[in-house]
């Protein structure tokens, strides 16, 4: 019995008859090597070995289950669906259950015949080895086949598909039924006659070539087929001719023949009852036909459903005249309606034996069915209006656009797809094809290796963007006065950038400075003002800061600017100077201070004056909530204190700024117009409460001032302005450092 079985590791079985034997085979499921021993179950499709066990874990399990989910579970080597789950241990035949192991036969095998059918339909024969794994062999019987044509035959191998075909002609019978194959031994039907014929019309005035076999080749008498145009043959009378389409029967009997004629014209009065009353006998196709005199009668295409226009002429023959009435026609889209009568005049009179229809001009407004364009169809009769435009909108790729009709909804996904691996910028991750298109690249959690334009540290990941973030290191810079070192950092891209960077800033440099006016006999220290300067020229740069470009500040101050940030003279100035020259004509010494100007207490500009007395009750609260605020931190435990203003207009800001000064305190405007608003600071043993407020020395100001006097004298220098001053003094322009957008 071993001899029988073919052992060659060239065929499938054979090698499987080998690993089981020698326990080298393992199995897909587990990974396990396969025992002699083992129950086991094979695909009957690609003939794998599986514990049975394990297949039936498998079987069970989810991702075993076929993708339309009612095919049953696939087979984990071929994919092969199957609808039942294997319960039983059988031979490789299926004759035998728990089949034992015997050491002289082949391991899970009956040792019986095989007895199964072969895949090849030809074969009748079963096999005739041993039980067996793998397919079986072929059959090795022969049977005699005959040639394609069934003229010759031969001895072949049973089960061989391959066709046998002879070197002599077909010779069978074609299509047409006329004429014979000329092809040699072929397979299946003989191609169809391909000879051309040349056909007529029924009428006789046309021709046209057609393969011989084909339906209109096939004649009844009288031609072939139909030219649609009129048969003009003569009729049996001999005068009139055929007014019928080209037909294949004989033509009609003339419709003018007096045995066929029995009524006049219009069809009201037998010709026997004419004739009896004197009319003359018809004897030829060509006699007149007698009128009975009544009115014709005959209905006319013209009229509607609830009143059809009949002909008001008197029994003739022929056409009947057009109509003289008037009869509302509605046009298709049933919008407008027009006259009989009006139609007469354009339309030709065979129009009017037809079904009269006319199309307005009014357009369509209703949406199509994508929703999106109107129709515009003129006299619309469509009733789903569907649109034939091409979508055009942007798929979910970005990149196509969608080429199906336009439609209502999200347009389908992006059919594109590549096939070529999608990495990140290091390479680190890979999306493996097929890529669906408009897939973004991997993330990537190693470090950025892009080239950067400092040498910090990196600490942000891989990523797709061609443009790294600012660097987020830690540096030690002067602040823009060259007053201190603090740690200091790019602008970050978030949203919340400035208040990050200008908090910074304005916590950054504690130093002041002295700024001197131009007579240089007044001086005012204030913080550092270059972050104040800077600021202005920064909210031009606020485009490039949010995209993450870093500015330089230092180069956003002008020379014109740091002009501009002196204090501009004054009507005091001038009087200072004044006394100034007259001190040095009498030789006073300066620190006698014989003027009383050192001791007059807090100075306020002539513009806070201005400003002040046109609102006094608005100068009165600020000033009162100033000093309760002084007054507060100087007594309280805190070192310092802060008060929020409402959101106010510039000029009421600029006030506050200003006596913020007089009183020591600090004063900072936040957010942006229309709610922008101050915020001050009293800091202890700084901001102090002066002896005289600015309310007080307003209605001083007041009761001494003298009235108006009449000026009697024309002003003859030109250098000098209205008020005193230089002209180069008043028009100079002034920034406002203290809010740096207004």
């Amino acid at each position: 019995k071993q001899s029988d079985v073919p052992k060659n590791k060239e065929t499938h079985t054979g090698s499987l008859i080998e690993q089981l034997t020698t326990e080298k085979y393992e199995c897909m499921v587990c990974c396990e090597v396969v025992r002699i021993v083992a129950p086991v179950w094979s695909c009957q499709n690609c003939y794998h070995v599986f514990h049975l066990n394990c297949i039936k874990k498998w079987a069970r399990s989810p991702a075993s289950q076929a993708e339309d989910g009612n095919s049953g579970w696939r087979c984990p080597a071929c994919q092969n669906a199957s609808t039942q789950v294997p319960t039983t241990y059988t031979c490789f035949c299926g004759k035998v259950n728990n089949p034992e192991w015997n050491r002289n036969e082949i391991p899970h095998s009956c040792g019986e015949l095989c007895g199964k059918r072969r895949q090849c339909l030809d074969c009748p024969h079963l096999c005739n080895i041993l039980c067996h794994p793998g397919p079986c062999p072929s059959c090795p019987a022969f049977v005699t086949k005959t040639c394609e044509c069934g003229r010759t035959s031969h001895s072949v191998r049973c089960g061989q598909s391959t066709a046998i075909r002879c070197s002599n002609v077909c010779g069978n019978t074609l299509n047409c039924g006329k004429h014979s194959c000329t092809q040699v031994c072929h397979a299946g039907k003989c191609t169809p006659c391909q000879l051309v014929v040349q056909q007529v019309c029924y009428c006789g005035s046309n021709f046209k070539d057609v393969l011989c076999g084909t339906k209109e080749e096939f004649s009844d008498g009288f031609g072939n087929f139909s030219c649609q145009k009129i048969c003009g043959k003569k009729l049996n009378c001999g005068r009139h001719n055929c007014t019928q389409v080209c037909h294949p029967q004989p033509c009609q009997l003339c419709p003018r023949l007096p045995q066929v004629v029995y009524r006049c014209p219009c069809g009201q009065t037998p010709l026997s009852k004419l004739l009896e009353l004197g009319c003359i006998e018809r004897k030829l196709c060509t006699d007149p036909i007698p009128s009975c005199g009544k009115t014709c009668g005959k209905p006319l295409s013209c009229g509607s459903y609830e009143f059809v226009h009949t002909c008001e002429s008197l029994c003739h023959e022929g056409d009947c005249r057009p109509c003289s009435r008037t009869s509302n026609i509605y046009c298709r889209c049933g919008f407008k309606k027009k006259c009989c009568v009006f139609l007469k005049s354009h339309v030709l009179f065979s129009l009017l034996t037809a079904a009269i229809t006319f199309m307005c001009d009014k357009r369509c407004n209703k949406k199509r069915s994508c929703g999106r364009h109107k129709c515009n169809e003129i006299c619309c009769v469509d009733t789903e209006h569907k649109c034939s435009l091409v979508c055009g909108r942007k798929l979910n790729c970005g990149l196509h656009r969608c080429e199906e009709p336009c439609h209502r909804g999200s347009c389908q996904t992006c059919w594109q797809t590549s096939f070529d691996e999608l990495t990140c910028y290091c390479g680190e991750s890979v999306i493996y094809p097929p890529v669906p298109c408009g897939t973004q690249p991997p993330e990537c959690k190693r470090t950025c290796t892009r080239p950067h334009e400092c040498d910090h540290p990196v600490y942000h990941s891989c990523h797709s963007e061609e443009k790294c973030p600012p660097c987020t290191y830690l540096t030690q810079k002067w602040c823009m006065g060259k007053h201190e070192v603090s740690p200091t950092m790019q602008f970050l891209p978030e949203n919340n950038w400035s208040f990050f960077s200008f908090s910074k800033w304005r916590s950054k440099c504690s130093a002041s400075y002295t700024f001197s006016k131009l007579c240089f006999l007044h001086q005012m220290k204030f913080p550092c003002p270059f972050f104040r300067i800077a600021a202005i020229s920064i909210a031009t740069k606020l485009t490039d800061l949010q995209l993450g470009d870093s500015v330089e500040i230092s180069r956003l101050i002008t020379k014109k600017e740091m002009k501009q940030a002196r204090l501009q003279c004054d009507e005091e100035c001038l009087a200072l100077q004044r006394n100034r020259r007259l001190a040095e004509a009498l030789q006073i010494d300066d620190n006698s201070d014989p003027f009383n100007v050192r001791s007059s207490g807090p100075k306020y500009s002539d513009l806070l004056k201005e400003d002040a007395r046109k609102d006094l009750k608005f100068v009165s609260d600020i000033e009162k909530e100033m000093r309760m605020l002084v007054e507060a931190v100087n007594k309280g435990k805190h070192t310092k204190k802060s008060h929020c203003y409402p959101p106010m207009n510039r000029d009421h800001r600029r006030i506050i700024h200003e006596l913020a000064q007089v009183y020591g305190i600090e004063s900072v405007s936040y957010d942006n117009e229309p709610k922008r608003n101050v915020v001050i600071t009293a800091v202890k043993g700084k901001s102090v409460c002066p002896s005289n407020t600015l309310t007080s020395v307003l209605d001083k100001e007041m009761q001494s001032r003298p009235p108006p006097p009449i000026p009697h004298y024309k002003q003859t220098d030109k250098s000098i302005g209205n008020n005193g001053l230089p002209k180069s003094l008043k028009e100079e322009p002034v920034i406002d450092y203290f809010d740096v957008q207004d």
